[in-house]
């Protein structure tokens, strides 16, 4: 049993670091990650998990979910590719002098980029060290002999905006996002067309119990020749109500890395 304890915790590590490995910025240094860096820690964490499979023989069922769930690596890796393409267009468009560039891929994106991922943290420990990175660039960014503070407010708000933008394309399921839509298929799959059995017996119950001739009689009342329960109200009796709508959320106020909160 042990053994099998320290398999299975491996394999959650070798998962869970999947979720850490797939992002431009290295959440613990806020560094770059080109594409080629993070296909390599995807593969890593596969080759971490196909070896706790080879180790417990696992089916060939098991073995081949995990080839498929690693196939997907490449389409990962082409994000990434395509969002560090993206952002040096972006980028290169405000024709900025090399040292205005550098602190924008540097201090300005990851600033940025670790205050999003932070606001979607799924605990309060990785919140608090997410934003603390994000403060500790954004106050190079604000230091009196700033790479930025020679400029204006405006030219700030136009490198800011476009440093938001760039930072937001990379966009991530979290994993709540996708229990909730796999609960969603679940649950509500077999409705978006119903069988031919469902339909059968819809047709039929809606037949006897709810068309009614001229003289107000079903044809379950001429059948057994007494009057049987509402249908509509027998259905009621047995459909939860819907639950109700969550409180609007108010939307919080956006943080500013180059020029001042506005007030």
């Amino acid at each position: 049993m042990k053994q099998v304890s320290e398999h299975q915790e491996r394999a959650r590590q070798a998962i869970q670091e999947i979720s850490v490995s797939y992002h431009p910025y290295d959440l613990e240094t806020g560094a770059a990650r080109s594409a080629e860096t993070v296909a390599s820690s995807l593969y890593q964490c596969f080759a971490d998990i196909e070896a706790v499979a080879a180790e417990t023989s696992l089916s060939e069922r098991c073995l081949k979910k995990i080839a498929k769930a690693k196939r997907v690596v490449t389409d990962m890796v082409a994000t990434v590719t395509f969002f560090w393409l993206t952002v040096s267009a972006n980028i290169e468009a405000l024709s900025l002098a090399p040292e205005l560039e550098e602190a924008v891929y540097h201090l300005l994106l990851p600033a940025i980029y670790l205050k999003l991922v932070a606001d979607k943290a799924a605990t309060a420990e990785q919140r608090h060290h997410l934003q603390q990175l994000s403060d500790q660039l954004r106050a190079l960014l604000h230091a009196r002999d700033g790479p930025f503070s020679h400029l204006t407010q405006d030219e700030c708000r136009i490198i800011e905006d476009v440093a938001l933008e760039c930072a937001q394309l990379f966009q991530r399921s979290s994993s709540c996002v996708e229990g909730r839509n796999g609960q969603l298929a679940l649950r509500h799959h077999s409705l978006h067309r119903l069988s031919n059995r469902k339909l059968a017996a819809s047709l039929t119950v809606t037949h006897n119990y709810f068309i009614k001739r001229c003289d107000g009689s079903t044809a379950a009342l001429r059948f057994f020749g007494q009057k049987p329960r509402d249908l509509f109200e027998y259905v009621l009796d047995r459909v939860d109500l819907p639950a109700r709508p969550a409180q609007k959320r108010s939307q919080p106020q956006r943080q500013h890395f180059l020029t001042q909160t506005p007030t």
